[in-house]
């Protein structure tokens, strides 16, 4: 077993918690990297289905991970390098704002609950604004960064419906993640 220590969390990282990090990581970058709608300065995608649902079904590290990692690979193999750090920075927030509003660590949740929807549009409307905003400051113009808005507004809504379809998917099979168990 590796040994991690943060503020946050004092236990051990084991290589099987290491592995389903590396899965979602996988899941993240697929599902950004193969199904690209393009929008103006980049694509949608639907990997922030992953996102939204890992929150519920992982730890708060395993979803920052495979979320932040995932989807900038995804910009560096895609050939958009110029994202990635943005994407890091907007991604890693994007699970924040799903973990902060659920709080899957300290209470049970139910996926139709408010909770989890309201987790799941504040996820996809700071996703909305900040790449917005960063398309904006990268090519030096909001009048490039604003025609994102709405093919960004559309995949944050899909990504929303499909984040619901695998979590009832999911919740249905009675899957818990790894190292992690949302009925504590």
């Amino acid at each position: 077993m590796l040994s991690s220590s943060t503020m946050e969390n004092k236990q051990p990282v084991s290589a099987g918690s290491l592995c389903y990090a590396a899965v979602l990581t996988a899941l993240v970058f697929v599902l950004t990297f193969v199904p690209k709608i393009p929008i103006p300065l980049g694509y949608a995608h639907l990997g922030d289905a992953i996102i939204f649902a890992s929150v519920l079904f992982s730890t708060r590290r395993q979803a920052a991970l495979a979320a932040s990692i995932g989807s900038a690979l995804s910009d560096f193999i895609g050939g958009f390098p110029i994202w990635i750090i943005p994407t890091l920075i907007i991604k890693y927030v994007m699970v924040e704002a799903v973990f902060y509003t659920v709080r899957p660590d300290k209470h049970p949740w139910k996926l139709g609950s408010v909770r989890v929807f309201l987790g799941f549009l504040l996820s996809a409307a700071w996703m909305v604004v900040s790449y917005t905003v960063s398309g904006s400051l990268l090519y030096g113009s909001w009048a490039v960064g604003i025609p994102m808005v709405p093919g960004l507004i559309g995949e944050g809504v899909v990504n929303m419906i499909a984040a619901y379809a695998l979590a009832a998917c999911l919740v249905k099979a009675k899957f818990h993640g790894y190292g992690y168990n949302h009925n504590k």
